[in-house]
């Protein structure tokens, strides 16, 4: 399934008054609006979950996450059978609007990549802490239409476990089980057994 980097920073040199053009379609919502909840993540014994011909999937931890959309990828190749999207998500200060109009956010060979221009809206280290990429594999058909549907902006919560794969000819993947990693090995790989759309949150205290 190739390289898996949960977020990799990069300094743009783009100049000019206008450095990033919503993207169409995208949810906007209002600065100071954000989801602060943190990711629950309790680990468990290991223990097979789902049923693919090719791939055993072990659950290694009970994960929740609310959070923003910030990105979807679908691919073709490099392990779609098992996970056709990457979903980067946000949260805390990477969920409010205003933080995120000075970020350029892609997705590119199972990487997640944001720009800006110096200096960046907030600490590095706060960005690296609350966005993740996550390698999703739908536990049913309900869910894997659900992630298809997924628009940037889009407030989500999604409940299942962080698993490691193994596959033919010595293949394995493992999920992440840190939230502050960077670099290979830093996405979580997600078993989603739940996921639902969340109301906006309302606006922090003092910002309206």
């Amino acid at each position: 399934m190739g390289r898996h980097l949960k977020k990799l920073a990069v300094w743009s040199l783009l100049t000019g008054a206008v450095w990033w053009l919503w993207p169409a379609g995208a949810l906007r919502h209002e600065p100071g609006v954000r989801l602060d909840r943190e990711p629950e993540q309790q680990m468990i014994e290991p223990q097979p979950v789902g049923s693919f011909k090719k791939y055993t999937i072990t659950a290694v931890a009970a994960y929740t996450i609310e959070a923003r959309v910030l990105h979807t990828k679908r691919y073709w190749v490099d392990g779609n059978d098992l996970v056709p999207y990457d979903v980067a998500v946000g949260w805390g200060a990477m969920s409010d609007q205003a933080v995120l109009d000075r970020l350029s956010i892609s997705q590119c060979n199972r990487f997640f990549f944001y720009e800006w221009r110096n200096p960046p809206p907030i600490e590095i280290s706060e960005i690296e802490r609350h966005a993740a990429n996550m390698h999703v594999i739908a536990a049913n058909k309900a869910v894997a239409k659900a992630v298809k549907r997924l628009r940037r902006g889009e407030f989500v919560a999604m409940r299942g476990y962080l698993v490691n794969v193994g596959g033919p000819n010595g293949f394995h993947w493992n999920s992440s089980l840190r939230r502050d990693d960077t670099g290979n090995g830093a996405c979580e790989v997600f078993y989603v057994e739940s996921i639902e759309a969340k109301p906006e949150p309302a606006l922090l205290a003092g910002m309206r």
